[in-house]
């Protein structure tokens, strides 16, 4: 996410989320947050439709508000931040990660708010990969003892199959037509 999108997730200024980060920049490494290039910047507004005056004409837009058209209200909150934003100063990008580190860094009522919601959130995934894990290992002791129940039923079935070999023999050898004399 871009750093204009979350100051108006945060509730803050867009200046005052960078400031806040300048100052913590020791927690954004490369994996958490960067800067946009020149070119991905260029390239992004130039997909949002503004006027000259660099005000992005609303009359269309005020009548759709369909989730069908939620890509301009996205368009409407780019064209409003490169409005306002110098030239030189390009936009922050920030990861999952970067965006976890900048609730803890902003000062915010909503701030704050969003960090417990992330930390509930990362205790829950932890229980669900507890619980997951403990399915994964239950599984697996099954599998095993389906395994050497396999094989000890193979040994058996063979071992039925050799008595009923044996008692087939028998009946044969017993049953047979005798030759020579009878008593």
């Amino acid at each position: 996410m871009l750093d204009f999108d979350l100051a108006a997730l945060y509730e803050v200024e867009t200046r005052v989320l960078n400031q806040a980060v300048k100052r913590n920049l020791m927690r954004f490494p490369d994996d958490f947050m960067f800067r946009l290039t020149a070119e991905e910047w260029n390239q992004l507004r130039s997909q949002v439709p503004t006027k000259k005056s660099g005000h992005v004409d609303m009359r269309s837009q005020i009548v759709t508000s369909s989730p069908r058209n939620a890509s301009i209200g996205i368009q409407v909150e780019i064209a409003q931040a490169t409005a306002h934003r110098p030239a030189k100063n390009l936009p922050f990008a920030f990861t999952e990660h970067g965006i976890a580190m900048l609730s803890g860094v902003i000062h915010s009522e909503r701030a704050i708010k969003m960090k417990i919601t992330i930390m509930r959130t990362f205790i829950a995934v932890k229980r669900l990969s507890i619980q997951q894990l403990d399915a994964l290992q239950e599984m697996k002791s099954l599998k095993e003892r389906l395994g050497t129940h396999d094989i000890q039923l193979n040994t058996l079935f063979e071992a039925m199959e050799n008595l009923l070999d044996e008692n087939a023999a028998k009946h044969k050898w017993e049953n047979r037509p005798r030759i020579g004399f009878k008593p």
